[in-house]
C-alpha cells in the first residue's frame, strides 16, 4: 500500500498529480517522436528503411517490458520503482538528445523505452492504491488527461518544436519534467518496502516477451514484409505458439508473472474487450487524418497537428466531467453513449474528399472526441476497480499491454489494408483510362490539353483513391464503435458499493 487510509479519504487530488506527470511524459514520448522522424533521417544521414527503427524499437521494447513491471513493483515497492523510472526516462531523454548518428539514436531509444513501458503501469496500480474506490472514476477522469490527451497533443507539439526550434528538444523536454515530477514523488510518496520477494517467473517472461515482441514486429513490418511472407508467418505463428505457452505456465507457476485469474471477472475481461476496441478506434484515426492533411491536401505537419487541436481540446473537458459521471451512474451509460458518438464521428469522417474543407473536418473529429472522452476512462476504471487489491497491478500491466498491442496492430494492419485497397483503386481506375473517352470523358479533356492535363488528370485520380482508403479505415472503425455497444450493455450500472470492487467471476 502506497500510502494509509487517511491519505485515501483526504488529500488524493496531490499523488495523483504527480502520477500524472510520469504517465503523460511516457505517453506522449509514443507520438511526439513520429513527426520528428524525417527530420531525423536528415540531421543523422540514416536511410529510410533504418529509420524507422526509431519508433519500432521503442515499441518493441514497451512490450517486453509492460509484463515485467508488476514483479518488479512487488520487488522494488511501488514508489521506489516509479522515483527510479522517472530518473531513467529523464536520463535516457537526455542521452537521445545527444546522439550522434542513428545506431546512437537506436539505442539510447531502447533504453528509454524500458522506465518508458513501467511508468504507465506503476501509475495506474498506485492509483487505485491512493484513491478510495467510491472516487475512482473522478480520478481517473483526471488521469486520463495524461493517458489520452498527450497522444493528441504529441504532433502539434513535435511539429512546433521540430518547425520551429529544434527537433533534439522533443527529447531534452523530458530533462525538467523528470527532475520534478522525481522531486514531487518523493516528496508526497512514502518509501515503501517490499513485504516479500515474489520468485521471478522466468519462462512466463521469455514467452511472453518473445509472443509480443513477434506480433509487434510482424505488425510493423507486415506491409514492408509483405503479409504472406515467411519472415512474417513465421513471426506471427511462433508469437501466438509463445503466448498460448505463457497461458499454461501462468496458469501453473506459484508466482506468475501476470495473474491469469484477473480474466475470471467478466467486467475486467469485458473492459479489456473494449478497451481493444477504443485504443484501436482512437490511434487509427490519430494515424490516418494526419497522414490524410499532409499527403492529400497538403498541410505542413504543424498545421496538420493544429487541426486535432480543438478535438484534443474537448477531451480536456470531458475525461474529468466523464470521471464524475461514472462515480453517479457507473461505466454502462457513458460508455455506452460515447461509443455511439465515436461510431458516427467515424461515419462522417469516412465521407471525406481531398476537398473537405478544415472546418469540417475540425468539426468531425471533435464530435468523435466528444465519444472519447466520454467512454475510455469508464472503460479503464470498470475494469481495474472490478479487482481484489491483490489482482491490481496484473490488471494494470494487461490494460498497458492491450493499449500497446491495440495501437501498434491497429496502425499496421489499417495500413496494409489502406495499401491493398489503393493498389486495387488504382487497378480499376486505370482501366477506365484505358477505355478513352468512351468510359470516362475525362480522360478526352485532359488528353486534350496534352500530357500536362493526363498528369494533372493522374494526381487527382491518386489523390482520390488515397481519400478513398483513409474513408475505408474510418467504416471499419465506426462498425468496431457499434460492435462494442454491444459489448458496453453488459458493463455495470449504478454507483460503486461502500464496500469496495464488484467481482463478478465467470
Amino acid at each position: 500500500m502506497v500510502a494509509g487510509q487517511k491519505t485515501q479519504e483526504q488529500g488524493w487530488l496531490l499523488p495523483l498529480s504527480v502520477l500524472i506527470v510520469g504517465a503523460f511524459m511516457s505517453v506522449l514520448d509514443t507520438s511526439i517522436v513520429n513527426v520528428a522522424v524525417p527530420k531525423i533521417q536528415i540531421e543523422l544521414n540514416a536511410a529510410p528503411e533504418n529509420v524507422e527503427w526509431i519508433v519500432t524499437g521503442f515499441t518493441l521494447v514497451l512490450g517486453i517490458v509492460v509484463p515485467l513491471s508488476g514483479w518488479l513493483g512487488l520487488r522494488m515497492g511501488m514508489s521506489r520503482l516509479y522515483i527510479y523510472s522517472m530518473i531513467g526516462f529523464g536520463l535516457a531523454s537526455a542521452l537521445c538528445g545527444l546522439a550522434w548518428d542513428l545506431n546512437s539514436m537506436i539505442a539510447f531509444r531502447v533504453l528509454q523505452a524500458i522506465p518508458g513501458g513501467i511508468l504507465p503501469v506503476v501509475s495506474l496500480t498506485m492509483l487505485y492504491q491512493v484513491v478510495p474506490p467510491a472516487r475512482i472514476g473522478s480520478a481517473m477522469g483526471i488521469y486520463g488527461l495524461g493517458v489520452v490527451v498527450a497522444p493528441a497533443v504529441g504532433p502539434v507539439l513535435g511539429g512546433y518544436l521540430v518547425e520551429y526550434i529544434d527537433w533534439r528538444l522533443i527529447f531534452f523536454i523530458n530533462v525538467p519534467i523528470g527532475l520534478l515530477g522525481t522531486a514531487a514523488a518523493i516528496a508526497v510518496f512514502p518509501r515503501d518496502r517490499p513485504t516479500s520477494w515474489p520468485k521471478f517467473d522466468f519462462w512466463g517472461f521469455v514467452t511472453i516477451a518473445y509472443g509480443l515482441f513477434a506480433l509487434l514486429l510482424s505488425a510493423s513490418k507486415g506491409q514492408k514484409w509483405h503479409w504472406g511472407s515467411y519472415p512474417i508467418l513465421i513471426l506471427l505463428v511462433s508469437g501466438v505458439l509463445s503466448l498460448a505457452l505463457f497461458v499454461v505456465i501462468e496458469l501453473e507457476v506459484a508466482n506468475p508473472l501476470i495473474d491469469l485469474r484477473i480474466f475470471k471477472v467478466w467486467a475486467y475481461t469485458n473492459s479489456i474487450l473494449l478497451l481493444g476496441i477504443a485504443v484501436t478506434g482512437l490511434f487509427a484515426v490519430l494515424y490516418f487524418l494526419p497522414q490524410f492533411l499532409q499527403v492529400v491536401q497538403g498541410m505542413q505537419a504543424l498545421d496538420a497537428g493544429l487541426v486535432l487541436v480543438p478535438s484534443a481540446l474537448v477531451l480536456v473537458v470531458l475525461m474529468p466531467v466523464a470521471g464524475r459521471i461514472y462515480d453517479m451512474f457507473g461505466p454502462r451509460w457513458p460508455v455506452l453513449i460515447g461509443l455511439a458518438i465515436m461510431a458516427y464521428g467515424s461515419f462522417l469522417m469516412a465521407g471525406m474528399t481531398p476537398s473537405t474543407p478544415r472546418f469540417d473536418l475540425e468539426v468531425w473529429t471533435f464530435i468523435r472526441n466528444v465519444g472519447v472522452g466520454l467512454a475510455m476512462m469508464p472503460i479503464f476504471a470498470s475494469g481495474v476497480s472490478a479487482l481484489h487489491t491483490s489482482l491490481t497491478s496484473s490488471g494494470s500491466g494487461m490494460n498497458n499491454v492491450m493499449q500497446r498491442v491495440a495501437s501498434s496492430v491497429a496502425v499496421a494492419v489499417f495500413s496494409s489494408l489502406g495499401a491493398s485497397d489503393a493498389a486495387q483503386l488504382m487497378h480499376d481506375r486505370g482501366l477506365l483510362f484505358d477505355g478513352g473517352a468512351q468510359a470516362l470523358p475525362q480522360v478526352s479533356a485532359a488528353a486534350a490539353q496534352g500530357s500536362s492535363g493526363l498528369i494533372g488528370l493522374y494526381q487527382a485520380t491518386n489523390l482520390s483513391v488515397l481519400t478513398t482508403t483513409y474513408n475505408n479505415g474510418f467504416y471499419v472503425v465506426g462498425i468496431l464503435c457499434v460492435l462494442g455497444m454491444g459489448l458496453a450493455l453488459t458493463l455495470r450500472s449504478g454507483k460503486v458499493r461502500a464496500g469496495g470492487p464488484v467481482h463478478v467471476e465467470l
